[in-house]
């Protein structure tokens, strides 16, 4: 018999919170994450909004002088670590080091770097480049600090699968901790691309909602993002980490650690169709779907909820339903689908890992994250979004879409850890 894997541990920092409660308070509530952007000058920019972390003080966890040698996404990985190691309970002294794994995960890694780097080397040159410039902006530079931060010597990696990569790195732990490679596994992926390069390239694919701060401000143009809505004009730029503490059932239990759900299935596929757009049918989605109930063992009639990708974009929430269909047959008019970046944005590789985790809270307290701004259904995307309100609801089994560029599909299957088959 395979042993179960569970998370004992989580942690967060995203725009609706700078810890796990605070954010599912937040989502719970339907509170935007979103507002102006403050992080540069995007008056120029057609694109005038994102969803930032806000607040966010550095003295509160690092050293002023080991911040500067960060870049902002690794900042943020570092805070999130932090909060689930706590939570996690795991005795530092009393585990084995090299059978701990790190993969956490970014897609894009320190852009800021990156662009900082550029205009210092074009207007003041090489020598007055940062020497810490390269760890800043490598895409693993994250998982290495967390490493370096605590010691852990067993695997330490990231995973580069575009916005899938935050559920490929816990999936890739998933299976490292089925395997018996190790007992801990520290996953999940961080992101920080609100720069100008990053919102200036994604406007330039047509992906993002076109707000200017005065007409958001003002309420002259919709709220965004809209995902499923029939008006809805593409997605939100958000920023934040999540990562979890995955173990194998029995190591958990031997620690006496508290067990908040189980870690049941993960599958991943490819479209093999575009760079950037989905394939219209959503049919690798669909099989992505399949493949992961089919590794939890779990059937389309338990499953009781879906986060969705849902990025707001026409192509995305127009496939991702079709795949949903396909996946679920007739079955799926009965599930809760909901999209919580929403209100979150969309945090690129890093949201995919924050949404398992509101798929833990879903689980274990058996509420439903809305889907905020949704007014006007398209009859091409007609699941039950839930829409703009939390619903109370009795979920024992939830998975979680991750679909990226380049045609990732990675799907994760999230079990409530007492939930035993009647």
């Amino acid at each position: 018999m395979e042993e179960r894997i569970v998370i004992t541990g989580m942690g967060t920092v995203n725009p609706l919170g700078h810890c796990v409660k605070d954010s599912w308070e937040n989502v719970i509530k339907g509170k935007s994450g979103v507002g102006p952007i403050t992080l540069f000058d995007a008056s120029d920019y057609l694109v005038q909004i994102a969803a930032e972390v806000k607040d966010f003080s550095l003295e509160k966890y690092l050293p002023a002088k080991e911040a500067r040698r960060r870049d902002r996404f690794g900042l943020f990985a570092t805070v999130a670590s932090q909060e689930a190691i706590r939570q996690s309970g795991i005795d530092l002294a009393s585990i084995n080091p090299e059978r701990v794994a790190v993969v956490v995960s970014s897609a894009i890694g320190g852009i800021k770097t990156f662009q900082d780097s550029v205009f210092i080397l074009k207007d003041e040159g090489p020598r007055r480049l940062n020497p810490f410039s390269i760890p800043m902006l490598m895409s693993n530079g994250a998982a290495s600090m967390i490493s370096i931060d605590n010691g852990f010597t067993g695997p330490c990696f990231s995973v580069a699968s575009a916005c899938a990569s935050g559920a490929d790195a816990i999936g890739i732990g998933w299976m490292m901790l089925r395997f018996g490679l190790i007992d801990i596994c520290i996953a999940g992926a961080s992101e920080a691309t609100i720069t100008p390069i990053g919102v200036g390239s994604f406007d330039r694919l047509g992906a993002m909602a076109r707000r200017t701060a005065q007409d958001f401000l003002s309420k002259l143009a919709p709220d965004a993002p809209r995902p499923f809505d029939k008006d809805r004009d593409g997605l939100v730029m958000g920023e934040g980490a999540a990562i979890l503490i995955l173990e194998r059932e029995d190591h958990a239990r031997r620690r006496k650690a508290q067990i908040l759900a189980e870690l049941a299935g993960y599958a991943s596929t490819a479209d093999a169709y575009h760079i950037t757009a989905p394939a219209e049918d959503g049919k690798s989605g669909a099989t992505a779907m399949k493949l992961a109930m089919d590794s939890a063992k779990v059937s389309p009639g338990e499953v009781g909820y879906i986060n969705a990708h849902g990025t707001a974009t026409i192509l995305n929430d127009l496939a991702e339903t079709r795949a949903i269909k396909t996946a679920f047959g007739s079955q799926a008019y009965k599930i809760p689908v909901s999209s919580t970046k929403s209100m979150t944005g969309h945090m690129m590789g890093a949201t995919a890992a924050l949404e398992v985790i509101f798929c833990v809270n879903v689980v274990h307290e058996h509420i439903i994250p809305p889907t905020i701004n949704y007014q006007t259904p398209d009859p091409d995307c007609d699941l039950d979004y839930v829409p703009n309100q939390a619903r109370q609801n009795g979920v024992r089994v939830a998975i979680s879409n991750a679909f990226g560029f380049g045609g990732h599909n990675a799907v994760l299957v999230i079990r409530e850890y007492n939930y035993e088959k009647s």
